[in-house]
């Protein structure tokens, strides 16, 4: 059995708990609020960048020329790519890349975020690809999951299915996956339980950076 094998049942508590989540739920029926999505996508810039950093520090760790080369390739495509992608679908919903620019980080969004770079900075490039896989892993479940529900009307929100649970994103999953298991074919028993335990605490993120937007998530101290 492959580590991701072993993951799976983990992984289905948290995608199951994930798609249950009124804000994901209401997304897939095309009846969610604009606000809390506007949030989420403001959010979600915030947290492409520092994705970026992550696929930055990939390249560095990585253990030879193939994989430096898939990480620099990530990170050049999201940056150069992904980036401006994410600011013509923002302005679908009407909000401007200034806006965008502006966003402060929520809670959540810094929690989670500090949580991926840090462990990127300090930790093995095994304990990157932990703590990267909830995030490709989730959103290719999540989307797939909806998209067998019923395309929604709302164009947006069908537009955000189609991304995510499309080929190409699906065969980033599968890169990421395969990935997984490479490295932890290597790994000791002690490693194996430390790449379980990054991949959960990432994916309660996951949970975690939905409500947030669900709740339009503020500091409770304002200064």
């Amino acid at each position: 059995m492959s580590f991701t094998d072993e993951l799976d049942p983990v992984a289905t508590s948290l995608w199951d708990a994930i798609v249950d989540h009124p804000m994901v739920a209401r997304l897939g029926e095309g009846t969610l609020d604009e606000a809390p999505f506007r949030y989420w996508v403001r959010q979600d810039y915030v947290y492409l960048v520092e994705y970026s950093r992550v696929f930055a520090l990939g390249a560095v760790k990585a253990p030879d020329l193939t994989r430096l080369g898939t990480f620099a390739d990530l990170l050049e495509s999201t940056v150069n790519t992904e980036m401006d992608l994410h600011r013509e679908y923002a302005a679908t919903f009407g909000i401007t890349e200034a806006a965008l620019e502006a966003t402060e980080p929520s809670p959540t969004t810094r929690a989670y975020t500090d949580f991926l770079v840090r462990t990127a900075a300090v930790g093995t490039f095994g304990d990157l690809v932990a703590a990267l896989l909830p995030c490709m892993w989730g959103f290719n479940a999540t989307a797939k999951r909806l998209d067998e529900r019923g395309r929604p009307d709302h164009e947006g929100y069908a537009a955000w299915i189609d991304m995510y649970a499309g080929e190409e994103f699906t065969e980033l999953t599968e890169w990421c996956l395969a990935l997984m298991d490479d490295v932890a074919a290597d790994a000791s028993a002690r490693e194996r339980d430390r790449y379980r335990d990054l991949f959960v605490l990432s994916g309660r993120y996951e949970y975690r950076f939905w409500d947030a937007a669900w709740r339009e998530e503020t500091w409770e101290v304002a200064v």
